[in-house]
């Protein structure tokens, strides 16, 4: 049976029934925990540039150059740096890396070859490394192909064509904190140049 209701204008008596209040203590490290488990994988940033690399319409839009590479800020998954880039005939980006950063390009139009070493290299310390023999590799990248590549991969980016235009798509997670460029003389690497976001953005 329902109980009658106060008399309007009447003193209700407080409520005494305890209340259960979800509380969320967070460490540092748990936050830490928590950031790389929201991280977009390499998987996910190679899936995310072969969906971007399919977008006609976009690729299209891309202003191209014929005088030097052109780009455009995307925005990436899960908080990764993201860009579309135009590659006028005979351009490359020179041997660099992405530091702390993993990643994945795809092509969109045209082709691109990808030198790179299947070396692991000493962060920092060095200005000269000797490399071996064995560690060069060659990846050619038609429209639609790409790949994913790890922390300190070292390689360098190249539209051989000589009269065509390329256009791919690149994904970096966490976003870029620096790039080390590299020249190269036979077998030995020598660290030139580490640039900033502010150099490039």
């Amino acid at each position: 049976m329902p109980r009658p209701s106060p008399a309007v204008g009447s003193p209700r008596a407080p409520s005494r029934t305890p209340r259960t209040v979800s509380v969320s203590v967070s460490s540092p490290a748990a936050a830490s925990r928590a950031a790389a488990a929201a991280a977009p994988t390499q998987a996910e940033l190679l899936d995310f540039a072969r969906r971007t690399a399919a977008d006609a319409a976009l690729i299209a839009s891309l202003p191209l150059d014929p005088e030097g590479r052109t780009w455009v800020r995307l925005a990436g998954p899960g908080g990764s740096e993201a860009w579309l880039i135009g590659w006028p005939p005979g351009t490359g980006t020179g041997w660099h890396d992405h530091a702390e950063s993993v990643g994945a390009f795809v092509t969109a139009a045209g082709e691109l070859k990808e030198n790179s070493l299947a070396a692991r290299l000493p962060t920092d310390g060095w200005k000269t490394l000797e490399l071996a023999d064995d560690v060069d590799r060659e990846r050619r990248l038609p429209a639609g192909r790409g790949r994913a590549f790890g922390r300190h991969h070292v390689h360098e980016v190249l539209n051989e064509s000589p009269d065509r235009h390329a256009v791919s798509v690149h994904a970096y997670y966490p976003p870029l904190p620096q790039i080390r460029r590299y020249s190269r003389g036979g077998q030995t690497l020598r660290l030139e140049q580490v640039e900033r976001p502010e150099d490039w953005q």
